[in-house]
């Protein structure tokens, strides 16, 4: 029987009227990833760097999110051929790769990413989720319409290369992660420093440049709606993770009266 794939990120964003809302998926649970995925979000990233993600769990998480109109996207934990491959492989549509500061950096990427003779993406479609096991027709010949690359700047060399970066052909977009670029700059921890903000939307001007979609992390309200004035089409604005750890901070505070001995209003 025939089947469709869904859209790739590239594809909705292209398609949306406005930015596009997304959220860390960095648990490695797939109820997690299903709450996040309900939750009227337009995309979650299923994070591979930071994460205790392995290919089962992805996977997990990507059945789980299947169900939702989300753009799941997965971020490898770096641009290898084979993580990709593999990535690709397990029906990841859109993937992030992170610490691309060069252009050079990001055509080995977006290769890694794309079949013969662009690429060189090993084939294995018969045997993978990606091409539903054959069930997609010409999956192989539509790769390339089936699949979002998507490289993250991180680097104060990364900023300078931005343009150059999201020229490089096959790349679908660019995301900009003000933490390493923080650290990179100096600021280790100081992602809303003026200095790291200036340097952000100077990749922005160099990805806007070359008419590529920008993408940015931003979980301070108020930053993200700077982002986005600044040109960004696509936000993370918080993960499971510090969501649990926010909520379940704020229930402590509210029921413990003292952290140092004091009555407690409930068990």
């Amino acid at each position: 029987m025939p089947l469709r794939l869904s859209p790739t990120l590239r594809v909705a964003i292209d398609a949306a009227d406005r930015p596009l809302f997304g959220g860390w998926i960095c648990s490695g649970s797939p109820v997690a990833a299903e709450i996040m995925a309900g939750s009227g979000l337009d995309w979650v990233l299923i994070d591979m760097e930071h994460a205790p993600n392995g290919l089962e769990s992805v996977l997990a998480q990507l059945y789980a999110v299947s169900g939702y109109p989300c753009t799941p996207v997965v971020r490898v934990p770096t641009g290898d051929p084979v993580i990709i491959k593999q990535v690709l492989d397990l029906g990841a549509q859109t993937i992030l790769v992170p610490m691309v500061s060069t252009p050079e950096q990001a055509l080995d990427v977006a290769r890694s990413a794309q079949y013969p003779p662009a690429g060189r993406r090993g084939v294995g479609s018969a045997l993978a989720r990606s091409a539903r096991w054959n069930r997609v027709p010409d999956y192989l010949g539509q790769a390339v319409r089936y699949v979002s690359v998507i490289v993250q700047i991180e680097t104060a060399e990364g900023v300078e290369h931005a343009r150059e970066i999201a020229e490089t052909p096959g790349i679908d977009g660019v995301f900009v992660g003000p933490s390493d670029l923080a650290a990179s700059m100096g600021l280790l921890g100081q992602q809303t420093h003026p200095d790291v903000v200036a340097a952000v939307k100077r990749a922005f001007a160099g990805i806007a440049a070359a008419g590529k979609p920008i993408g940015v992390n931003a979980f301070v309200a108020d930053q993200a709606a700077d982002y986005v004035d600044a040109g960004a089409r696509f936000v993370l604005v918080g993960a499971d993770v510090a969501l649990l750890a926010r909520g379940s901070e704020a229930l402590a505070e509210h029921f413990i009266t003292s952290a140092t001995g004091g009555p407690r209003s409930s068990y």
